[in-house]
């Protein structure tokens, strides 16, 4: 995972709430660098099971739900949306 701010590797490992880039000092613990984060999705979030959406994606929040990103998955859910879009070609064909 890299850092959403400055794109800087993140060393593995679990994210805690209070955790912060090395390099630019940015929250980790924050919708852009989390798997469920979509924002084309309700509340820009793919966890159904989230009671409210968070307001501020850039900043630290005490979401449960929070997992860091996979590797090869860009912001956003990328990799979900591409994934998605070649099973619909796939079905379509």
């Amino acid at each position: 995972m890299n850092c959403a701010f400055c794109k800087t590797r993140v060393p593995e490992g679990k994210i805690l709430f209070r955790d912060e880039c090395d390099r630019c000092g940015g929250d980790l613990h924050i919708c852009l660098n989390c798997t469920f984060y979509d924002p084309h999705a309700s509340r820009q979030c793919r966890e159904p099971a989230i009671p409210e959406a968070v307001k501020d994606k850039e900043r630290k929040n005490l979401c449960e739900y929070f997992k860091r990103q996979e590797e090869g998955q860009g912001q956003g859910g990328e990799a979900a949306s591409e994934a998605a879009r070649r099973k619909l070609e796939a079905l379509f064909k």
